[in-house]
C-alpha cells in the first residue's frame, strides 16, 4: 500500500496498525473503516487536527451556496389569496357570522329605529386572522440577538466561534481540535482544502501544512505526496504521543529526532553538554596538530636529503 513518495507498506502490516487504531478508540466515532475499491485498500474515517497558527485567519462574510429569500409576492400565499389547483384565485370562503362583543361594555339590544348595528364583518369578506396575547412571540426583529444569529448560522465553528463583522478576522486557540472525514486516498494540499472549506476560510491553502508533532517537541512536515491519515494510522492513535498541526508553512521549522532529544533537558544540562563537546572538540584538533606536524618533519627531512644529494656528488 503506498503511503507517500517512494515509500509503501505491506497490507497485513497496515491492517494491523489499523486493528490497534480502531481497539484504542473503541466505542468513539474517530474509529476508521476499511474497504477494498478495485483490488485498493481504502480506509476512512474522521482525523483529529489541531490549530496550531500564530496569525489570524480570515472568515468569509457569506457563504457561498447560501439562500436569498425573496420578498412575498401578490401570487404567494402569504398574501391572503387561496390558490387553486392550476394558480387560479378562488374566491375567499365566506365565514359564519360571529358575534363579537366588547368584554367592558354591555351589548347592546338595538338602534332607536329597531335595526341592528352593521357588522365589521360585512365591510370586510374575509376576517383577519388573529392571535391570542398569551404564549406569542412576535416574529422576526422581536428575536433577541444570539437567536437571530442561531437561526443565520449554515457553518461549522471553530470552537464555537461564528462569524460577525466584529470577530471575522481572528486566531484559534492554539492546540484546539477539530476534525474532517476523509480517506487514505486524499494527500496533505487536498486535506488542507477541505479543512479550510469546511470553516469557510478565505486564506489560500498554499499557506498552511500540516506537521506531526510529538511531545519530545519533533516536528515532521507531511509532504505534498504524504496521505495524512495513513501518516496518522502509522504513527500509533495516541495523541498524547503525537497529534497532527495546521500550521503557517514560514512560521515553522522541522525538529528531527536527534534534535528533539535535547530541547526537554534544562540549561544546566545543555552547558555541561556544550561543555564536553567542546573538550573533545579540542582534543581532537590536538591530535590532528601533532599529527600534521610530524608529517611536516618528515617531509622537510626528505627535502634536506634530496638537496644535498647533488651538492655531495
Amino acid at each position: 500500500v503506498p503511503c507517500g513518495k517512494d515509500k509503501v507498506i505491506p497490507r497485513n502490516e497496515l491492517l494491523l496498525h489499523l486493528k490497534t487504531y480502531n481497539i484504542y478508540y473503541e466505542g468513539q466515532n474517530l474509529q476508521l473503516r476499511h474497504r477494498e475499491e478495485e483490488g485498493e485498500l481504502i480506509v476512512e474515517g474522521l482525523l483529529n487536527i489541531s490549530w496550531g497558527l500564530r496569525r489570524p485567519i480570515r472568515l468569509q462574510m457569506q457563504d457561498d451556496n447560501q439562500r436569498i429569500r425573496p420578498p412575498p409576492s401578490s401570487s404567494s400565499w402569504h398574501s391572503g389569496c387561496n390558490l387553486g389547483a392550476h394558480g387560479s384565485v378562488l374566491k375567499p370562503s365566506t365565514l359564519p357570522d360571529i358575534p363579537v362583543t366588547d368584554g367592558d361594555t354591555a351589548p347592546s339590544t338595538g338602534t332607536a329605529g329597531g335595526g341592528t348595528a352593521p357588522r365589521p364583518a360585512e365591510e370586510a369578506p374575509q376576517l383577519m386572522r388573529t392571535r391570542s396575547d398569551v404564549g406569542v412571540r412576535p416574529r422576526g426583529s422581536c428575536r433577541t440577538p444570539g437567536e437571530q444569529r442561531r437561526l443565520r448560522r449554515h457553518r461549522f465553528s471553530i470552537n464555537g466561534h461564528f462569524y460577525n463583522h466584529k470577530t471575522s478576522v481572528f486566531t484559534p486557540a492554539y492546540g484546539s481540535v477539530t476534525n474532517v472525514r476523509i480517506n487514505s486516498t486524499m494527500t496533505t494540499p487536498q486535506v488542507l482544502k477541505l479543512l479550510l472549506n469546511k470553516f469557510k476560510i478565505e486564506n489560500s491553502a498554499e499557506e498552511f501544512a500540516l506537521y506531526m508533532v510529538h511531545t519530545s517537541g519533533e516536528k515532521q512536515k507531511l509532504r505534498g505526496s504524504d496521505f495524512p491519515l495513513l501518516a496518522r494510522i502509522l504513527q500509533g492513535p495516541c495523541e498524547q504521543v503525537s497529534k497532527v498541526f495546521l500550521m503557517e508553512k514560514d512560521q515553522v521549522e522541522e525538529v528531527t529526532y536527534d534534535v528533539a532529544q535535547y530541547i526537554k533537558f534544562e540549561m544546566p544540562i545543555l552547558r555541561s553538554f556544550i561543555q564536553k563537546l567542546e573538550e573533545e572538540e579540542d582534543r581532537e584538533v590536538k591530535k590532528l596538530k601533532h599529527r600534521y606536524s610530524i608529517l611536516r618533519l618528515m617531509i622537510e627531512q626528505r627535502l634536506e636529503e634530496i638537496s644535498e644529494g647533488p651538492t655531495a656528488m
